[in-house]
């Protein structure tokens, strides 16, 4: 199944994620502070969505052990990080994730769905929310990478 009803787990302190020093980013994401889907500027996700009503987890996986594989047969002189690269994979699993949204929203057509493909950044940790309902998000992953998106209601704006 493609998506799951869930309880998202709210931990504000995921947000930091973003600002974690990786491998030729020795300040985190460069899109932490410029886009008001990031850190610090994301909102959070109570005041996001309405957490009263339905809240969905619409999620893809992307097969990155098959990628790596195909990737070495062609390159056999690259190392892991070239052929685990997210520039050679991660549009292909960005379109995934859209095309489960878009069977989403097919199937439930009676409402004008907020959709966010960044929950991390309006502090739901991804993960535990997942577990809850019995998908377990490898990290790192080797084999699958999942790509999941939150779908609801708007929050009131009397908030």
């Amino acid at each position: 199944m493609p998506y799951t009803l869930v309880t998202p787990v709210i931990d504000r302190s995921v947000r930091g994620l973003c600002a974690r020093a990786y491998e030729g980013h020795p300040h985190g994401c460069p899109n932490y502070g410029c886009s008001w889907r990031c850190p610090p500027k994301a909102p959070h996700l109570e005041e996001f969505y309405d957490l009263t009503k339905p809240t969905y987890a619409i999620y893809s996986a992307f097969p990155l052990g098959e990628h790596v594989a195909a990737m070495r047969a062609r390159h056999p002189d690259w190392s892991l990080r070239q052929l685990t690269c997210v520039l050679y994979w991660q549009g292909a699993a960005r379109k995934r994730l859209r095309g489960e949204i878009a069977k989403f929203r097919a199937e439930h057509p009676e409402v004008d769905w907020l959709i966010e493909t960044t929950p991390e950044a309006m502090g739901c940790n991804v993960t535990a929310t997942m577990k809850a309902v019995g998908v377990v998000l490898p990290w790192p992953p080797t084999e699958v990478v999942y790509h999941v998106a939150l779908t609801g209601h708007p929050a009131s704006k009397e908030r």
